[in-house]
C-alpha cells in the first residue's frame, strides 16, 4: 500500500514552494500547527549536511475530531504531515494518504473522514499542479 501523495513541482526556489504549500493547504482548511526543519536540526545536532527539508503538521480541526471520536488513539496519526522536500531540481510536496488511518485501524467509522482529508489533500495538492511535473 502506498502512504504517501505527492507532487513534484519544476520550482528550485525551495521557498517558494513552501509559501505555495502552505497557501494550498490554507485553502483547504488546514492550519500549520507544527514545522520541524530537519536540515537545520541535523545540521545543528550531528553537523550533518542534507538537502532542504522541511515537515508541516498540518491539521483540519474539524477533521481531527471527527477522527479523535471514533479512535482516541488517532491522535498518533495527526496531525497530517506534509513533507516538501528538495530532490536535485526539484521540489517534491509529499502528503500522508489519510487512508492510512483506516488502514492502520480497521473502523468503518474512519473512512469518511479519511474521504473528506482526502479530498482536501488533492485539491491542495492540484493546485500546485500547474507547477507539477508529476504526481
Amino acid at each position: 500500500m502506498s502512504y504517501d501523495r505527492t507532487v513534484s513541482l519544476a520550482t528550485v526556489d525551495f521557498d517558494t514552494a513552501v509559501a505555495r504549500v502552505r497557501q494550498a493547504l490554507a485553502e483547504q482548511g488546514f492550519g500549520i500547527l507544527t514545522e520541524i526543519d530537519v536540515k537545520a536540526t541535523l545540521k545543528a545536532k550531528l553537523s550533518h549536511y542534507m538537502e532542504d527539508y522541511l515537515i508541516l503538521g498540518a491539521c483540519n480541526p474539524p477533521l481531527a475530531q471527527q477522527a479523535l471520536e471514533a479512535d482516541r488513539s488517532i491522535g498518533l496519526l495527526l496531525p497530517c504531515n506534509v513533507v516538501v522536500r528538495r530532490e536535485s531540481d526539484h521540489v517534491l510536496v509529499q502528503a500522508l494518504d489519510p487512508n492510512t488511518m483506516v488502514a492502520l485501524t480497521g473502523l468503518d467509522a474512519m473512512k469518511p473522514v479519511a474521504a473528506e482529508a482526502t479530498a482536501r489533500l488533492d485539491a491542495a495538492l492540484s493546485t500546485l499542479a500547474p507547477a507539477a511535473e508529476g504526481r
